[in-house]
């Protein structure tokens, strides 16, 4: 960690330098985002969770771009092209893109037109062109030998080598981005033949708009659109003007040699920097998709786990269905597994006599509060048909989001929890403990499948799961755990604890029984004074 780059955090997120540095020092000493938060704010000077979090994500970022640099150098000082000049530029390079632009010159190349060019001797002749030469056809036949047969490959020749010279040109480059920035449009055409196989994509069959102004999901739709092979999609602006600022930064005289400069230049554009920029600037809007589609994946995540919950009540949960039937659960206070069953009041067995005995035997001789019925297939109907039932006393009836219990039925914790139940089972004890506690059962499930988020499989996975796992720490956090009813996995995620630390936790109160004060904390291998 250099001085510049705690300057650069600071000036850009607006925050004293000071805060910055011991908020980076705090991350190195492996202390979380709701740590530092909650338990460090003489040293932040109160920053909030998203300030923190926005320091680590710019410090990650600006790390990798010096280990990126440190790279390049490297491979620079290896081919002995390394002058102070070049070192001092990139280092003082913070620019992801205007560093590969100063590194593109030295980039190890495939063969490529110039470098066959150069082989057959042309490269003085490019030299001319670009210095727009008077008089130049006078030359031209000095260049002929038994590679180059005739005039036209010998232009041809060095104007291949103009052409990546400039494509390889960083203040070219920048303003061509700059242009692709704020004035390319992104335009859709539909695969020939695959109109009524993509109709849901049918919005983009012909569409165009401002790069700038598409939104993140409608830039994901047309990115999934493409990769499903329905549309096909470009981002360009318009050509005459890219042709324009590349001939007013290269261009300086009027004579023979310019029509071939002119050439090279239009060369250089379609065939090297419009592909590369286009390349480019999707990748960096996509990031920017990714962000925005991530940020409302992540609120609607945690708005999910910090519904309030039901509290200590016995539930009787339903996993709806028709063919197999509905798996009811009872639990209690706990959330603790009492008894199961499988009732059929649906078609085609439509048993609803036989089901309603059993849900009235069930709610009374298990002293049932509340029922909780999963949102899935036949969930009215079982919402229905258990609305119509009369019970000895008041009953409170709930829908809950049964997103993501499949996937926690089947996973190592859930079956660490029941490994003597099947996964229909697991899954109705998931969704009444969802409406008792729904913070401490949530975090057992990969946020992705929850499925509250847009486009959540377009979107990059390992900062989607970075985000989510920030978010569920953050609430775990937030509302605090019981340390006699936390699971292991709830327990990992407070601060400051891990899986070892939580499993000790776990076998200390089974060894001893409920913790009767903090204190006892100090007792726990491996937390110690800590606590």
């Amino acid at each position: 960690m250099t001085n510049t780059t705690i300057s650069i955090i600071s000036k850009e997120l607006q925050i004293p330098y000071i805060n910055v540095n011991n908020v980076i020092n705090l991350f190195n000493d492996k202390a979380t985002v709701p740590f530092i938060a909650r338990y460090r704010k003489e040293m932040t000077g109160s920053l909030d969770e998203v300030a923190i979090l926005k320091i680590k994500e710019k410090f990650h970022k600006l790390t990798e771009l010096e280990k990126r640099k440190e790279s390049i150098l490297n491979s620079i000082e290896e081919q002995g092209k390394l002058t102070d000049e070049l070192k001092a530029l990139i280092a003082n390079t913070y620019d992801a893109s205007e560093l590969e632009d100063i590194y593109l010159p030295f980039k190890q190349k495939r063969k490529t037109k110039a470098t066959i060019a150069k082989e057959k001797g042309l490269e003085p002749l490019a030299k001319m062109i670009i210095k727009e030469f008077d008089n130049i056809e006078k030359e031209i036949k000095k260049y002929l030998n038994k590679d180059v047969v005739n005039e036209e490959d010998a232009i041809n020749g060095a104007k291949d080598i103009v052409a990546e010279w400039i494509n390889e040109n960083a203040y070219v480059r920048k303003k061509i981005r700059n242009i692709y920035e704020n004035e390319a449009k992104i335009s859709t055409k539909v695969i020939k033949g695959k109109e009524e196989e993509g109709n849901n994509f049918k919005d983009y069959f012909e569409y165009t708009e401002l790069l700038r102004k598409c939104p993140s999901h409608r830039f994901l739709a047309i990115k999934r659109g493409q990769s499903e092979g329905f549309i096909n999609y470009k981002i360009q602006p318009e050509e005459g003007k890219a042709l324009f600022e590349i001939e007013r930064i290269i261009i300086k005289k009027n004579n023979t040699a310019t029509d071939y400069l002119q050439a090279a230049i239009k060369d250089s554009y379609k065939r090297l920097i419009h592909p590369s920029v286009e390349n480019e600037i999707d990748g960096k809007f996509k990031e920017l998709s990714d962000i925005e589609s991530i940020k409302v994946f992540a609120e609607n995540i945690r708005q999910l786990l910090l519904s309030p919950p039901l509290g200590k009540k016995r539930v009787l949960a339903i996993d709806p269905g028709f063919r197999t039937g509905c798996k009811v659960v009872c639990l209690d206070e706990t959330g603790k597994l009492l008894h199961n069953d499988t009732i059929y009041p649906h078609p085609p067995q439509e048993d609803m006599k036989l089901a309603s005995k059993k849900i009235s035997s069930m709610v009374d001789a298990y002293k049932i509060d509340a029922i909780a019925i999963g949102n899935g297939t036949a969930g009215r109907e079982t919402e229905y048909f258990i609305k119509k039932l009369k019970f000895n006393k008041d009953i409170k009836v709930f829908v809950v989001s049964e997103a993501g219990a499949s996937i926690y039925s089947a996973s190592a914790i859930a079956r660490e929890e029941f490994p003597q139940y099947d996964v229909t089972v697991r899954g109705a004890v998931s969704i009444g403990r969802r409406l008792m506690d729904p913070l401490a059962e949530l975090v057992k499930i990969d946020p992705e499948s929850i499925g509250v988020g847009q486009y959540q499989h377009d979107v990059d996975h390992k900062f989607l799961k970075e985000s989510l796992d920030n978010v569920v720490e953050s609430c775990v956090n937030q509302v605090g755990v019981n340390l006699n009813t936390a699971s292991k996995h709830l327990l990992q995620y407070v601060s400051g604890l891990g899986p070892q630390i939580a499993q000790n936790i776990i076998d200390y109160r089974n060894e001893n029984g409920e913790f009767k004060s903090r204190k006892e904390l100090q007792k726990i291998n491996r937390l110690g004074s800590k606590a």
